[in-house]
């Protein structure tokens, strides 16, 4: 596979097709609001991982952080636990990915009887305990005529990681728990359910201690649309392009052929993250995932030019124009 042919592969995948259907729900949700899609944003324009709302309490200013996710119905009819379990993961890795920190959550559930109902929310108490953030309320349907789910959470932040802060001359820095497996058949990378809690937490914590301390301030959790699907939102939210080159992500043993990078370059993984770092912070930041056994590399370099390109088997092609074409932005604004 050429560096064409995998930009392509990439366009067509099931993730880019979900993220780019973003733009769709923004502009039906712009047109009947008034103000539009300026009166959709908070502290941050609509695109990050949660929606930030300014507050003060008696340690000072900060950030209520608000986000959602929503299960696909074939994930929760073949692998219910594992399902309510990753509805809880997510939504705490969004929060992480903003410099937050969780406070609870709430999810939403329809089924048909207590099957596979019994098995989410088994699933959601696991996540809910591991990662020690509690739920505390919902709402659920046992009369449904098919099983979905939805989980959203509360969190809160001292400074922000945004979407919107990655600048050119920036190194994009790919972040990645590679202590784990495929959850076959899903194109999920598992390094969490066996992996001990007090480990899930503390390398969490890293993404908060980034912003606190001023040593990042762009980034965004790795998410359905992949490693270079999510590096590709985080650009088009910040107005920036890259060039990216694939031999330096940080990749599982298990990758060999053309099929298995694909695989990778589309996997959603249970510790993923992109970052966007000023060169000065980039070897700090690695060293800091290092420290705690955790893959961590630069994968390319950050333009001003708004065009995304993929270096690969000795090739480079355009992956994306974003200035011709939007990814996830209705162009005034973005909803994610």
């Amino acid at each position: 596979m050429n560096a064409a042919e995998l930009a392509g592969a990439l366009r067509a995948s099931r993730g880019f097709g979900h993220k780019s259907d973003i733009a769709d729900v923004v502009s039906v949700l712009a047109r009947h609001q008034p103000g539009g899609t300026a009166a959709m944003a908070q502290a941050v324009a609509l695109g990050d991982d949660c929606a930030a709302i300014p507050f003060q309490d008696a340690e000072g200013d900060g950030y209520l952080l608000f986000a959602i996710e929503g299960l696909v119905e074939d994930f929760i009819a073949r692998m219910p636990w594992f399902a309510g379990y990753c509805s809880v993961m997510v939504n705490v890795s969004d929060i992480y990915a903003m410099g937050g920190r969780p406070l609870a959550v709430v999810d939403a559930l329809w089924s048909q009887g207590m099957d596979p109902a019994a098995q989410l929310l088994e699933g959601m108490a696991a996540a809910s305990q591991r990662y020690g953030v509690p739920i505390v309320g919902g709402h659920s349907n046992n009369r449904a005529a098919h099983g979905q789910l939805a989980v959203a959470i509360l969190g809160r932040a001292r400074r922000l990681l945004t979407s919107f802060n990655a600048r050119p001359g920036d190194q994009l820095v790919m972040a990645v728990d590679l202590r784990g497996a495929y959850q076959a058949p899903y194109p999920y990378w598992n390094a969490s359910t066996g992996a001990p809690a007090s480990r899930l937490r503390g390398d969490l914590e890293l993404l908060p201690e980034f912003a606190e301390t001023g040593l990042c301030d762009a980034a965004k959790d790795i998410s359905m649309a992949g490693a270079i699907g999510t590096a590709l939102m985080l650009l088009e939210c910040s107005g920036v392009g890259a060039h990216i080159d694939i031999a330096t992500v940080p990749q599982p043993a298990e990758v060999g052929d053309a099929a298995d990078l694909l695989r990778w370059l589309t996997a959603f993984p249970s510790y993923g993250f992109v970052l966007s770092l000023r060169p000065g912070t980039t070897a700090p930041a690695l060293a800091r995932f290092a420290a705690r056994g955790l893959a961590a590399a630069v994968i390319g370099e950050v333009t001003a030019t708004p065009e995304v390109w993929l270096r690969h088997a000795g090739e480079e092609a355009l992956l994306w124009n974003l200035a011709e074409q939007p990814f996830i932005t209705a162009r005034e604004a973005v909803h994610a």
